[in-house]
């Protein structure tokens, strides 16, 4: 069995797709680039190791890990190119993702666009139940309810649903019991609750994030497996792990079933590229800038690192104005 010495990090915009090999040995690095393959983004991955092989006899055998980053789910956010999404919540709440929060970027612009919600209204619907704040049920789900609400979504073409109950952090059962449902209902629709995605209060940040997840899910789904399935092809016998909006990096199936954890999953890469390189050359103060193809990244790095919020958001339609 050959040695593994090599690791590729795999980079896919919306106009191309970037290679970094690095010899762990060595320490030698070879990079290649080749355009974006909008309709199976692994074409373009599977092209570009292809390329780096010839400079590179066999070295697709020695590779121990492929770490890939991308800005496929932030481009089908901004497009708008997601799955058609349902929503389940409780009664009185289905408008929670267009109340948002009170915040204004131009407050003397009364005309100040919002962004349109991911899921029009018609797609959001409502059980009649309700989990006090201490988790107890103050009332209880009615299944057949459930199910005129489930099958609805479905006879309106759903393609995704989302699950987001108020109070459903302290106490899920209601959630577990909707999604249930719905996978008797329909087995190989996709299915996001909030209880998995963010089980934290705030019903705003809350919602808008499952509601996220599912609309990028299927997309997201059918490209790993694809890109998976590509990789072994060609004869990859090492691990692939996808790059979070955290820096960090996961496998493939927590990032299938989360793709809401990897929006900023390739420029996140780069703010840390820019940490390592602003240290490397004792350069504290920093600020990175990438323009892409689709979306134009920017980074501020104080002190010699960049900082780390808690919260972000995506799609913003108002801009800043100057005072």
């Amino acid at each position: 069995m050959p040695e593994k010495v090599y690791r590729l990090g795999c980079d896919i915009g919306g106009t191309f797709t970037d290679f970094v090999l690095l010899n762990d040995q060595t320490g030698e690095i070879r990079i290649n680039k080749c355009l974006t393959t909008p309709g199976d983004p692994s074409d373009a991955v599977e092209q570009g190791m292809k390329e780096l092989e010839q400079n590179t006899p066999g070295f697709i055998g020695k590779l121990d890990e492929v770490i890939h980053g991308t800005t496929l789910v932030i481009n089908s956010i901004i497009e708008r190119k997601g799955a058609r999404t349902g929503l389940v919540t409780t009664k009185g709440f289905r408008d929670v993702l267009e109340i948002g929060r009170e915040i204004r970027y131009a407050p003397y612009d009364t005309f100040a666009e919002f962004p349109k919600p991911l899921i029009p209204r018609r797609f959001r619907l409502e059980v009649d139940e309700r989990i006090r704040s201490d988790g107890t049920v103050l009332k209880a789900l009615d299944l057949e309810e459930v199910k005129k609400v489930v099958r609805g979504l479905l006879q309106m073409g759903a393609e995704s649903i989302a699950v987001c109950l108020l109070n459903s952090f302290e106490n899920p059962t209601h959630e577990l019991t909707i999604r249930d449902v719905i996978e008797k209902e329909a087995p190989n629709i996709s299915v996001s609750i909030s209880y998995d995605v963010l089980p934290q209060i705030r019903e705003y940040e809350r919602t808008s994030t499952t509601v996220t997840n599912a609309y990028v899910k299927p997309l997201t789904g059918k490209y790993l497996s694809k890109l998976s399935g590509r990789l072994e092809s060609i004869g990859f016998k090492g691990k692939l792990f996808i790059m979070l909006s955290s820096g960090g990096i996961t496998s493939v199936e927590t990032a299938a079933k989360f793709p809401v954890r990897i929006i900023e999953s390739g420029p996140t890469a780069a703010v840390i590229a820019g940490q390592y390189y602003g240290k490397l050359f004792d350069i504290p103060e920093m600020f990175c800038f990438d323009m892409g193809g689709t979306t134009a990244k920017s980074c501020l790095i104080q002190g010699g690192a960049a900082s780390v919020v808690p919260t972000f958001e995506v799609g913003r339609v108002q801009r800043f104005m100057k005072g």
